[in-house]
């Protein structure tokens, strides 16, 4: 089995973070491989990868950073495929890592989600994985229905809450 989708992060401190990332791919039965690696500390590893990860058969990269948060927009510069950052709340509630993940010049995109929203990187992997691959599309679709279905069964939960001036 090789990996499709490629989680990486700056340090194994977001390990917490990006475990949901990864529990999405699993869920999915997409293979992915997990790596630390840094934009500061180890910058020649970050080009080896970037640089290397399509020829390994890898889809979407999930680059997960706090504080500075370069290394998902390190990543999209070396590479042609699509990058999620994530921004992982480490300082300044986050903000910081958002703002230098979706601050990315022309022509170097990053595709961003939410602080610490590793779920959704991981929903939007799929989704992108999908695209190609019919089983992976059938799961995500699958995945959305369930949403679905548990708002309608939340919405039938209230109508049991009783309220004097409650009118549903």
């Amino acid at each position: 089995m090789e990996p499709v989708v490629s989680i990486i992060m700056g340090s194994t401190s977001d390990l917490p973070v990006m475990e949901k990332a990864a529990q999405v791919l699993n869920d999915f039965s997409i293979p992915f491989e997990i790596n630390a690696l840094s934009a500061h500390r180890t910058p020649e590893e970050v080009e080896l990868f970037a640089k290397g990860a399509a020829s390994r058969g890898i889809k979407v990269i999930i680059a997960a950073a706090g504080m500075a948060a370069h290394l998902p927009g390190v990543i999209a510069a070396m590479t042609p495929l699509p990058v999620i950052g994530v921004p992982v709340k480490a300082t300044l509630e986050g903000l910081d890592s958002m703002l230098s993940i979706i601050q990315m010049p022309p022509g170097i995109p990053v595709a961003t989600v939410g602080i610490n929203a590793a779920q959704n990187a991981g929903i939007l992997a799929a989704q992108i994985i999908g695209t190609g691959d019919p089983a992976v599309m059938e799961a995500v679709v699958r995945f959305k229905e369930g949403l679905k279905k548990k708002i309608i069964e939340a919405n039938e939960e209230l109508k049991k809450i009783k309220y004097p001036y409650k009118t549903n």
